[in-house]
């Protein structure tokens, strides 16, 4: 055992490999990123054999980490919170079949969205599979609870969905470490095809199973020594708390709480100690990160007609990421500015890096359409998105992974002419190579322009699936050979790459851009370790 100064995700990636982890199936994904990687430069988790590749997508990675548990290993699943979205379909049916070997998977949450197009909670994602959730409010405790997490699995025998945020995540503290367990031995479950194979018959009596371990999970929760009571003499309020949530009541109070305080980091809701602290305290003030997940419960299932103070009635403002002075005027303390921003500070909108692939891209696009009047570029997750902002202007759109193709197909079905989708190379192989059978399948009147960089760039250039390969699998999938071109963006090639879009545009069906060139921060690690 030793102390060492972890990152949460370092925190979280340290303990996986402690309890005796066999693989880790990620997609990159900030504040998430950074599991993947640890496991992938530890020496031991490479000295052990441990799967750290990264996966095409979120689903394809719950899929195989799911395949890994039922072998008996222990496997940990990580995504940010959107990525649960695309994983949905295996996570909800996963609570159906169950799990044999342990299997966490874990969502870093982002409130205030610092890298993100929404700030969901996926507390309630947990709720809706009716799983266990663990949430925790330092990183000493998402060390312990991922060591022991896969255990709790284990004996529940379900999948354990594990939150983070982003300043869990993206913060440090002091860890001590425990000691090493041995990976389980491979060992396929016996009633495999009755738990795993989810026909109407056999799930239905999986559901019923689900249904009857609800009782164990709660009873897990209330003995949790995770969740934590903490009486204090003045009850007028009482206040419940969860995850980080907890470190910013604490800095209100360093000299103890005044009010009695109920700490939750594991889920379902323990209801004793909820019913513990309703009865002592004439009201509620309710502080967590995200959404009002157990407050909504609370006024749901309490009928005592007690107040109930959080982010549904103002007390706490509805979106964004808590912090110790909000929680502050939440109790009504005074808040104390130390320091000001000097007025000389002005936020500067983030840029394409100069040198950059997309950027050329983006200049032949642009010139090239001036020639047409009612043009819609719908563009996708990726750094290639800050082509929205000044001096570019140059894409229409950017909902989620995959979504650029599929929606210039259905602007193109509903008359819009030229229709543009334009995608990098990671998320052309996470989410958009089904949108383009769909266009193949009726010839779609659409150009697809693939900003190929060799790299998952916006996360910080880790492998991508795609490397070497898209030209192959448009062909594959069956686009037109006439009508796929591959080019270098760069300046001597510049007026070819503008003619080979005006004449895409031109032809009435399916046609893919390819552009590729190495994203220049990659390259430039590249070439400094080639000096070392």
């Amino acid at each position: 055992m030793e102390k060492r100064l972890f990152l949460g995700d370092e925190a979280v990636a340290q303990a996986a490999i402690d309890a005796g982890l066999s693989g880790v199936y990620a997609y990159p994904g900030t504040p998430s990123t950074e599991i993947t990687e640890y496991i992938q430069n530890s020496p031991i988790a490479q000295e052990r054999g441990i799967h750290s590749r990264w996966s095409t997508n979120e689903k394809t990675a719950l899929e195989t980490a799911l395949g890994m548990s039922y072998a008996g290993k222990r496997a940990l699943c990580c995504m940010k919170h959107v990525g649960l979205n695309v994983a949905a379909d295996c996570f909800m049916n996963a609570a159906m079949s169950g799990i044999n070997g342990g299997l966490i998977i874990l969502t870093a949450d982002d409130p205030s969205m610092h890298s993100s197009q929404n700030e969901q909670d996926n507390r309630f994602y947990g709720n809706f599979a009716m799983l266990p959730m663990l949430e925790p409010s330092n990183q000493q405790e998402a060390y312990d609870m991922i060591y022991d997490g896969f255990e709790l699995s284990e004996k529940l025998g379900y999948p354990i969905l594990f939150r983070v945020t982003t300043r869990m995540a993206h913060s440090r503290a002091g860890v001590v470490t425990r000691p090493m367990k041995e990976e389980n031995k491979m060992n396929c479950p016996e009633d495999g095809r009755q738990r795993f194979i989810l026909l109407p018959a056999l799930a239905r009596k999986r559901f019923k199973t689900l249904l009857a371990a609800q009782e164990g999970f709660v009873a897990a929760s209330e003995a949790s020594s995770y969740n934590k009571y903490f009486d204090a003499p003045d009850k007028k309020l009482g206040i419940i708390t969860t995850g980080i949530a907890f470190n910013y009541l604490s800095e209100n109070y360093p000299d103890g709480f005044d009010h009695p305080v109920l700490k939750i980091t594991q889920y379902p809701l323990p209801r004793t100690l909820i019913t513990k602290l309703v009865e002592a305290c004439d009201e509620l003030l309710i502080l967590e990160e995200g959404f009002p997940f157990v407050e909504e419960q609370l006024k749901g299932y309490l009928g005592t007609g007690l107040k109930i103070h959080g982010r549904l009635d103002g007390t706490l403002p509805r979106d964004g990421e808590l912090t110790p002075d909000s929680v502050a005027q939440a109790l009504g303390k005074e808040v104390k500015s130390f320091y000001t921003v000097p007025p000389v500070v002005e936020q500067r909108p983030p840029a394409l890096c100069q040198g950059c692939a997309h950027r050329d891209m983006y200049d032949a696009l642009n010139d090239v359409l001036k020639e047409y009047d009612g043009s819609k570029v719908f563009g996708d997750i990726g750094c290639y998105t800050l082509g929205a902002l000044p001096p570019f202007r140059a894409i229409d759109s950017c909902i989620d992974m995959g979504a650029s193709i599929t929606m210039a197909k259905g602007a193109s079905d509903a008359g819009v002419h030229p229709a543009i989708a334009v995608i990098g190379d990671s998320t052309f192989t996470h989410s958009g190579m089904t949108g383009l059978l769909d266009c193949v399948n009726e010839n779609s009147p659409v150009t697809i322009v693939i900003s190929d960089n060799e790299t998952t760039a916006m996360t910080g250039g880790q492998d991508s699936a795609g490397t070497g390969k898209i030209q192959s699998i448009c062909l594959g999938i069956g686009v037109d050979p006439a009508h796929i071109h591959t080019i270098v963006p760069v300046k001597k090639n510049y007026e070819e790459m503008k003619n080979i879009i005006r004449e895409e545009i031109n032809y009435k069906g399916l046609s893919v851009l390819i552009t590729c060139r190495e994203c220049v921060q990659t390259l430039t690690r590249k070439k400094k370790s080639a000096k070392q």
